[in-house]
């Protein structure tokens, strides 16, 4: 099953976050995506990217459910698998408080982490696993 992972292009640390993810990930089906992207664009998911807030998508591409915020992470911690999907216990932290936690870290992520001045060049392996 393939999932996409689509992540705000201009947040420095949703950036650094991609490139660790993708060592980390080196045998799960995952690609990744730009919420600046066209295919972000073609699945209505660009308004993610908006800087008062704003989320990461998980999309499963075998069934084109997404997910967004809390729920987005919990999910990426099952496809991470290993020790990462020990992770998956935050499922039983209430939705609405790991949504307030999400919400507050993303208003502030440009704050607390910058923005992306200019595009790293990705790695080799993540490179092939980039997605427009």
């Amino acid at each position: 099953m393939a999932w996409v992972l689509f992540f705000d292009g201009e947040c420095g640390f949703c950036s650094r976050s991609v490139r660790n993810i993708a060592r980390w990930s080196r045998d799960a089906p995952l690609e990744f995506a730009s919420l600046q992207g066209a295919l972000a664009a073609s699945h209505g998911f660009g308004h993610f990217a908006k800087e008062g807030g704003g989320s990461m998508v998980l999309l499963r591409e075998s069934d084109g459910i997404s997910f967004t915020e809390s729920d987005a992470l919990i999910e990426l911690c099952g496809v991470l698998g290993g020790f990462w999907r020990f992770l998956k216990i935050a499922a039983l932290i209430p939705k609405p408080l790991r949504d307030a936690a999400y919400r507050w870290f993303a208003r502030n992520r440009y704050r607390l982490m910058g923005r992306a001045d200019a595009c790293a060049l990705p790695d080799p392996d993540l490179a092939k696993r980039l997605r427009d």
